[in-house]
């Protein structure tokens, strides 16, 4: 299985809109973050979790040429706004496109993207179409994949990552929940949450996340959905080993 970051970067993006912090003027490619997203690939499956502000422009990087599912981390626009985008499958595929998703992030994409649905639908190839799979606590099955679904914490909100195999993936979180803790034992290959230096109320620090990775003890840990306060060629030799900053583009594998 392999796993490409289409985006590391926080809700406004790396460089961010009209700041001048060395960060965002860094001419270090690995500082150029669009909003959290990930690609996975076993033998000709193709998924992604969550459809960020980005996607297009991801899709576009990555050379995505087929899709066979969305899996949703949560309602928040920069995990949702590139949904109109999947139109372009389905142009393809001449098919809806299976999103699995909890049912509150369901309604809100019908509230955001309420052409799309019931109703309010536009017809013909303007909208885009899926078929929406809910999602809780149970394991469900994405081709040849078993997905478990981990319950997070926003700040007071639910978010869901997902265990496929020996990864992991915890994006927008600042807490783990006991039961997924249990859930992510064993995981060799994990993708968490590191938004910036200081504290945040709903995001784990880097140093709260060097911390829950440790407890988790995977044998590699990416840090992600990270703000401009985090310099990459600063703050990557100071981890502790085993534990690294993501980037755009950066692609690992998975020993299943």
């Amino acid at each position: 299985m392999k796993v490409t970051f289409l985006g590391s970067g926080t809700s406004s993006g790396v460089p961010t809109v009209a700041c001048t912090c060395a960060t965002c003027l860094s001419t270090d490619p690995r500082d150029n973050r669009l909003r959290p997203s990930i690609w996975i690939q076993k033998g000709d499956e193709s998924v992604v979790i969550d459809t960020s502000s980005d996607f297009r422009q991801q899709c576009m990087r990555a050379n995505i040429r087929s899709l066979d599912a969305v899996i949703y981390t949560h309602h928040h626009f920069d995990h949702i706004a590139g949904f109109d985008d999947l139109r372009a499958f389905n142009f393809k595929t001449r098919r809806p496109i299976p999103v699995y998703l909890m049912p509150e992030t369901l309604q809100n994409l019908k509230q955001v993207f309420a052409y799309a649905f019931g109703e309010n639908a536009t017809p013909g190839s303007s909208v885009p179409l899926v078929n929406a799979r809910l999602v809780l606590d149970d394991p469900f099955t994405v081709g040849s994949m078993e997905c478990i679904p981990l319950h997070l914490l926003h700040g007071s909100m639910r978010v869901n990552g997902y265990r496929i195999g020996s990864f992991a993936y915890c994006t927008d979180c600042n807490a783990i929940t006991d039961s997924a803790m249990e859930l992510l034992q064993g995981v060799r290959t994990l993708i968490l949450d590191a938004l910036r230096i200081t504290r945040h109320s709903t995001h784990f620090s880097l140093q709260e996340a060097i911390e829950v990775a440790a407890r988790i003890g995977a044998e590699t840990t990416y840090f992600t959905h990270i703000a401009h306060e985090i310099k990459h060629e600063e703050i990557e030799s100071t981890l502790p080993g085993g534990m690294h900053l993501a980037y755009d583009g950066l692609m690992f594998t998975v020993d299943e």
